[in-house]
């Protein structure tokens, strides 16, 4: 006998572990696991926040009271740094002088030598990397380079004092040269050692994200690899280079313990990367040592000195991230 047929109206699903109340149930269960953690998401976000936001305030209370005692326009424009004595109430100290030009030229003078000693090197070790090493050196070379970036500072401090320091002296006095034993132009070398590796991994970065389609087309013309480089692909990853130059720049003028141990604590106005110079952060570490009294004017300039440095730094990261928006919005 013929079965009778099947409607389809007849037909009906099976039931399914995904009807309604099912995923209700897995829509309340998921969200009563993911408020807690979208809880502590916030809270991590807050406490990052309220941390900046007091750092900050702590700065700018404190070097109000300072400017009370110090006029903004001595500290800015002064041309002599000695600071005033700590005193207790059973002692009597000198009013000082709180002129940070010295400290400006300084930090300004040991981060120029080091960008230009880790500028080259580390661009020129990125062109190589991105455009004419193969993937083996490439991933030897790579990580062996980014290894400088893991050494403490304080290891280049070690390495500046005792090796760079006394080598310049003694090349200075070969060459008639009067090269002091603590040089802005011994710790600017080694610090400019120590930031290469942001310049050459940023910049690979930037170099290797550059689209392919660019140099084919500067081949296809006839074009050379070195001149496809020069004229292609620099030009075109220029907006992450100079991000990568500020971002690095940053780095060299808030180092502290490579000045400390090569450059001493002299607050020399010169430009003479020969002599003994000082930096912000070595005079903030300086201020803030020892049994000071912290109602003084002396311990009050550090953070006078820490706003300034907050406000460079700042600004260089602040346009550093500019560029790589404006270079990532012409790149995604």
């Amino acid at each position: 006998m013929r079965s009778a047929p099947v409607l389809l109206k007849d037909w009906a699903p099976a039931p399914s572990v995904f009807s309604d109340a099912a995923f209700t149930r897995r829509r309340w269960l998921r969200s009563l696991w993911e408020r807690p953690i979208y809880a502590l998401l916030i809270i991590s976000s807050l406490i990052a926040i309220a941390t900046t936001v007091g750092i900050v305030l702590s700065l700018i209370f404190e070097s109000i009271r300072f400017f009370d005692k110090v006029p903004v326009t001595e500290f800015l424009f002064g041309l002599e740094w000695h600071p005033q004595t700590a005193m207790r109430s059973d002692q009597v100290g000198s009013s000082g002088s709180f002129g940070a030009v010295p400290l400006f030229t300084g930090t300004l003078l040991i981060s120029l030598i080091a960008m230009l000693t880790a500028g080259p090197i580390g661009l020129f070790s990125a062109v190589y990397l991105a455009e004419y090493a193969n993937k083996n050196i490439r991933d030897v070379a790579k990580p062996l380079l980014e290894i400088l970036a893991g050494v403490p500072t304080v290891i280049y401090g070690f390495f500046a004092a005792l090796i760079v320091a006394p080598l310049m002296r003694d090349a200075g006095g070969f060459f008639g040269v009067a090269i002091s034993s603590e040089s802005a132009l011994a710790a600017g070398l080694v610090m400019g050692v120590m930031i290469i590796p942001i310049i050459s991994s940023l910049s690979d970065d930037v170099i290797t994200s550059v689209p392919r389609a660019l140099r084919e087309a500067s081949y296809s013309l006839g074009a050379t690899q070195s001149e496809t480089i020069r004229s292609v692909v620099l030009p075109a990853a220029l907006p992450g280079i100079v991000s990568a130059f500020l971002l690095a720049a940053s780095r060299a003028i808030g180092e502290t313990m490579i000045v400390v141990m090569a450059a001493g604590l002299s607050a020399n106005l010169t430009a003479n990367p020969f002599a003994a110079v000082t930096t912000i952060t070595v005079q903030i570490v300086g201020l803030l040592t020892g049994d000071q009294e912290f109602e003084s004017p002396k311990t009050l300039a550090a953070f006078a000195l820490g706003l300034v440095l907050f406000v460079v730094t700042l600004g260089l990261n602040f346009t550093a991230l500019r560029v790589v928006k404006k270079y990532r919005e012409k790149y995604d």
